[in-house]
């Protein structure tokens, strides 16, 4: 989900900057910001009592995160850092409400990302728990490319590291090589330069 720029200045949005593996916001924090990201990237996770890091998401240009948060009165539940260098425009969750409340047209764009989100969250889940590696990697595949507009097989570039993967899926990372390489024999997928193409 993108909402005009414009529209958010118009509202007392601003631009800010994070350094690669700044934190954006902590779990426990109070949801304050409607964040969209124009350049950079943003990881979205949490840890369980080991320390073990659980990925949930890892967002690009023109995504928002955090989102969900600012309708319920609750406190964040993961955490998110800039993965690389990062500019985001931020708008206050006051403002961020009175802007929906005005412009119903993006309510129904935010209702509509929501909505697909938890469909391939919970799609996503499903093939997670699956002891077939490339199940697990098809699904979170599938979840990262339906936020964009490629339909044609092969168009989509996974811009994820081997152990990112591994983090998202449950699996370890020689499992993920060895699966992505049998993968491309199925011509599931294609390596391109060491990147995947889905």
């Amino acid at each position: 989900m993108k909402i005009d720029e414009q529209l958010l200045k118009s509202y007392s949005a601003e631009i800010r900057t994070y350094k690669e593996k700044e934190a954006i916001f902590h779990e426990g924090d109070s949801p304050s910001f409607y964040y969209q990201i124009i350049e950079g990237i943003v990881k979205v996770n949490n840890y369980n009592e080991e320390g073990k890091e659980f990925i949930h998401n890892i967002l690009g240009k023109g995504q928002s995160f955090g989102d969900a948060h600012l309708f319920i009165d609750k406190k964040y539940c993961v955490n998110a850092y800039a993965l690389k260098p990062l500019t985001v425009i931020v708008l206050p969750r006051k403002n961020f409400i009175n802007l929906i409340k005005e412009n119903p047209h993006v309510s129904l764009e935010i209702n509509a990302c929501l909505s697909y989100r938890l469909y391939f969250k919970m799609k996503m889940m499903h093939d997670i728990v699956s002891q077939n590696p490339a199940t697990r990697i098809i699904g979170l595949f599938d979840y990262l490319k339906s936020y964009t507009d490629c339909e044609d097989q092969h168009s989509f570039n996974i811009k994820l590291t081997r152990q990112q993967i591994a983090d998202l899926t449950g699996l370890r990372v020689e499992t993920i090589i060895r699966t992505i390489k049998k993968m491309e024999k199925d011509n599931l997928v294609k390596i391109q330069e060491r990147k995947i193409c889905y």
